[in-house]
């Protein structure tokens, strides 16, 4: 009895023991977890207090990372994604006010519509987009096709270096937008010496043209007359010119720039669109011009506009150089000079021969020194000229005169210097007589003629090896 007793005590004693001791260390476990937690909260709060809380103010990312540019037009004819139009060169311009670059374009006249430029800022896509102001060219000769310029402005704290044309103003960017590189980046015009004193513009090459011994003639009359740069936009030509040109690009003389015009519309032969029909006048001349005008305007002093055909003589002055700056002097606020085309009939011939050289005789086109007769203008009708202009002077031009200029144009006397623009008669009636004689290409013969043939030579065109140069002297100082 007593041990049932003590044991049923027993057992009552120890459990009241257990619980309270239970008790007692879940107590003292909760303190210790309550301890640990809010130290483990003072070290959150401290880390985060002391670390820059950069990611707050960055938005969740949607669409495609925004750096840039994702492809770039590595083509001189770019196609403007969801529009009929063609991109050609995007360039900084700061002289429109509240603009600051142009973009030279083909555009189809009737599907003009709202455009937006989005701009990489030293490969980072700015935020927003801006308006773009198109400028249709006034000269369109009736083709659907024109050359247009697209304005925009560049966001402020933006150091743009490629932009980029979208039909929207969306807030991100297409992977397949095509980008184009700015040019002309702004310099300190004070400091900074033109690298070219004249360059060249010639339009356009196409078709199977294959006038080799004029095209050189006329490329070492113009290095002879202080010319340092040709450029020249090829869709085209025979396989003798080509060789021909490879040599002069291959030494820097001539600057080729592919323009495959007719992968992307069909071009027209001719001017007029009632005439010749097409999409785009003369394959696309205008476009070219303005395009060479700006490819130039922060590297040439002075840029001519003329076709290779047709040579920019001084006749008073040596060289361009000293042409030039007499002009300026009478003229220092004109940055436009027009210059008066005479043209020399290629069906007329200087009686003696003298020039009608051996090695040239398998080399096909015209011999410029054959050809002394020229046409009085018809200045009672529509007269063409061409320029010598100073580029920066310049906003848009067409083939013979300007179209928006920020300066004066002089038209400079014939006496000082004309065009010696040898071709088909203009004036077929008139008879040779009829015609005046001017041999002002021969004052350069002697330099002239073995710079042609080392240009033919290294092209591999000359039929045999050159005459003595005395004898060639001799004869034409006799004449």
């Amino acid at each position: 009895m007593i041990l049932s007793v003590e044991c049923g005590e027993v057992p009552n004693r120890l459990g009241n023991l257990l619980v309270c001791g239970w008790m007692d260390k879940t107590n003292d476990l909760r303190r210790k977890l309550f301890f640990l937690f809010i130290v483990t909260f003072i070290c959150i709060c401290f880390i985060t207090v002391r670390t820059p809380q950069t990611y707050s103010s960055t938005p969740s990312p949607r669409g495609p990372p925004k750096t840039c540019p994702f492809l770039i037009s590595e083509e001189t004819i770019t196609p403007l994604n969801n529009t009929k139009h063609l991109l050609v060169s995007a360039y900084m311009d700061y002289r429109v006010n509240g603009l600051d670059i142009r973009i030279i374009g083909i555009f189809r006249r009737d599907s003009i519509q709202p455009l937006h430029c989005r701009f990489c800022c030293a490969g980072y896509l700015s935020s927003t987009t801006t308006p773009a102001t198109i400028l249709q060219h006034s000269d369109n000769f009736g083709f659907p096709f024109v050359t247009t310029d697209v304005m925009c402005r560049i966001p402020q704290k933006c150091n743009a270096t490629h932009v980029t044309i979208q039909t929207q103003p969306e807030s991100f960017i297409v992977p397949n937008q095509i980008w184009l590189p700015l040019r002309n980046k702004k310099t300190d015009e004070g400091k900074e010496e033109k690298k070219f004193d004249f360059t060249v513009c010639i339009s356009n090459l196409f078709g199977d043209y294959n006038n080799v011994l004029q095209f050189a003639q006329s490329l070492e009359m113009y290095r002879l007359l202080g010319v340092d740069r040709v450029v020249i936009y090829n869709t085209s030509c025979g396989p003798e010119l080509d060789r021909l040109l490879q040599g002069y690009s291959q030494e820097g003389f001539v600057e080729m720039v592919p323009w495959p015009i007719d992968r992307h519309l069909k071009p027209s032969p001719g001017w007029l669109f009632s005439e010749h029909g097409g999409d785009l006048h003369y394959y696309g001349q205008l476009t070219t011009l303005n395009e060479c005008i700006y490819r130039s305007m922060e590297r040439s002093r002075y840029v001519l506009l003329n076709d290779i055909d047709e040579i920019i003589m001084p006749y008073q002055h040596n060289d361009l150089k000293a042409l030039m700056k007499t002009l300026q002097e009478q003229h220092p606020k004109t940055g436009v000079f027009q210059i008066e085309n005479h043209i020399f009939p290629k069906k007329h011939f200087e009686p003696t021969g003298r020039f009608r050289l051996p090695q040239w005789r398998n080399v096909p086109g015209v011999n410029i020194l054959e050809h002394i007769y020229r046409e009085d203008p018809k200045r009672n009708i529509y007269h063409p000229y061409k320029m010598i202009v100073q580029p920066r002077m310049v906003e848009q031009t067409s083939v013979h005169e300007l179209l928006k200029t920020f300066g004066p144009v002089y038209r400079v006397p014939l006496e000082v210097c004309r065009i010696i623009h040898v071709r088909v008669a203009l004036q077929g009636a008139l008879k040779q007589e009829e015609l005046n004689v001017d041999k002002r290409l021969w004052d350069f013969y002697d330099k002239m003629i073995p710079n042609v043939d080392k240009a033919l030579r290294r092209a591999g065109l000359l039929s045999e090896e050159p005459q003595n140069w005395t004898d060639t002297q001799r004869n034409t100082s006799a004449a």
